[in-house]
């Protein structure tokens, strides 16, 4: 548990008022969230960006000792997660992009969410669909099997393909050397076998009544994560009673969390999440994770 999670659980819980964690998927860290944590104290919430497992505090860091990275399975960042939430005094509102965007769902499913909103999500098992663009984005990593012990940087043009398309090039350069660092091979891994393997870490309990409500965010132009992929993981978690929503942001890549049009993103995450969890003190079904 890093220092930065502590704090901000702390403050959050002495705040009195409802937190709303954030969750980075793969080449990415927790700081990728700054600007999302400013807009939702704003808005009268409590930001909780928490981070994996060994997580370096900065960029320069973090492509430094890239090892830190290595072997980080979706169970084991689940329940790091898991266990992170559990120390808040009350219900997160839960937001995440990428794997971040799946792990949320695993933790939502585990009834630990107020509400949910996840940003273009890497599919879980269920999600039968695999674009061809999807498979390309993923082969810095699955080109090779001995990238599962790795960790795996992207180079620029596979960042631009995979992460920035939707953006100009200047801009594109600046959030690869801003935010791109090496990623845990591990969970694309398991993602590719996650449909022949009953056991996966990548389940989701999608009929949990305990669910909550459900938002998934899909870039329009989102190269990894296309429509046909979100809108998989919308028809499963269609079966769940409570509130299950799709929207795609027109224009938008998969960089749609970081790149200069993110408020527009947090804007559409706050709106959801003000919809279901009020910022203010918490009212008695709201208390406890």
């Amino acid at each position: 548990m890093s220092s930065k999670d502590v704090q901000a659980i702390e403050q959050a819980n002495a705040s009195g008022r409802a937190p709303i964690v954030f969750v980075h998927g793969l080449w990415l860290l927790a700081g990728s969230w700054t600007p999302w944590a400013a807009h939702a104290e704003a808005a009268g919430y409590a930001p909780v960006p928490l981070t994996w497992p060994d997580e370096p505090e900065t960029v320069r860091e973090a492509r430094a000792k890239p090892e830190v990275f290595a072997r980080k399975s979706v169970g084991a960042v689940a329940d790091h997660l898991a266990e992170l939430i559990g120390r808040l005094e009350r219900r997160p509102a839960l937001v995440g992009h990428n794997f971040g965007g799946v792990l949320v769902q695993i933790l939502a499913g585990r009834g630990l969410s107020a509400a949910t909103v996840a940003i273009g999500p890497e599919p879980f098992r269920g999600v039968l669909t695999l674009p061809l663009s999807s498979l390309r984005a993923s082969m810095p990593v699955l080109g090779s099997p001995f990238n599962r012990r790795r960790a795996v940087p992207l180079t620029f043009p596979q960042f631009r393909y995979a992460f920035a398309n939707a953006v100009s090039e200047e801009e594109a350069r600046e959030l690869y050397d801003t935010f791109a660092v090496p990623a845990s091979g591990v969970p694309l891994f398991q993602q590719a076998g996650a449909n022949l393997n009953p056991r996966t870490d990548l389940r989701v309990d999608t009929r949990n009544p305990d669910r909550g409500p459900l938002l998934i965010l899909a870039g329009e132009k989102d190269t990894s994560i296309p429509w046909a992929l979100a809108h998989a993981a919308h028809r499963r978690q269609k079966r769940n009673a409570g509130v299950t929503e799709i929207t795609e942001m027109p224009g938008r890549g998969h960089s749609l969390v970081i790149d200069s049009g993110w408020k527009d993103v947090a804007d559409a995450a706050l709106a959801f999440v003000r919809r279901h969890v009020p910022a203010g003190p918490a009212g008695p079904a709201e208390t406890g994770p």
